[in-house]
């Protein structure tokens, strides 16, 4: 891999990516015996629908699980595409003032030429050293691209 291909490579945390595999696993397992083995129980009414209830549950935290696993910020040459929990955002390079990350911060965070911030979840404070070399990174990246004329006033 060339350093422009590791420079621009995508942001993902690693530690989240394995709790939210690992857990969605667990709970599709968790469902499968509580499907099976529930309505073989003495003096419990586990009908059809409470299979159906405990595979809905099950796919609805399985869901969680991959939104969270699937979380990453994407650089390319205009801006970045930030994956986060819920949304997803397209941010060009002149937009973005600063990186912020520690401080107790869980994951970066960009200041925005229009005041606004954004979470940046692909880079987490969970992941450790990576997390800091990753939020390194991030901030190149925006120094690499910064306007003309906004360094330094």
């Amino acid at each position: 891999m060339t350093a422009r291909e590791e420079l621009f490579a995508p942001f993902r945390p690693r530690a989240t990516r394995a709790i939210s595999a690992g857990l969605a696993a667990l709970t599709l397992a968790g469902a499968t015996v509580i499907a099976v083995l529930m309505p073989r129980s003495e003096n419990v009414t586990f009908g059809p629908g409470d299979v159906v209830g405990t595979y809905a549950l099950a796919l609805a935290i399985c869901w969680f699980c991959y939104r969270q696993f699937s979380v990453a910020a994407v650089p390319d040459a205009a801006g970045i595409t930030v994956r986060n929990l819920l949304l997803t955002r397209r941010v060009e390079w002149a937009q973005i003032v600063l990186v912020r990350f520690g401080d107790g911060r869980p994951w970066a965070q960009l200041d925005l030429a229009d005041g606004e911030t954004l979470a940046v979840m692909g880079v987490q404070a969970a992941d450790g050293a990576r997390g800091v070399a990753e939020a390194r990174r991030l901030a190149t990246l925006v120094a690499l691209h910064e306007p003309r004329g906004r360094a330094g006033g």
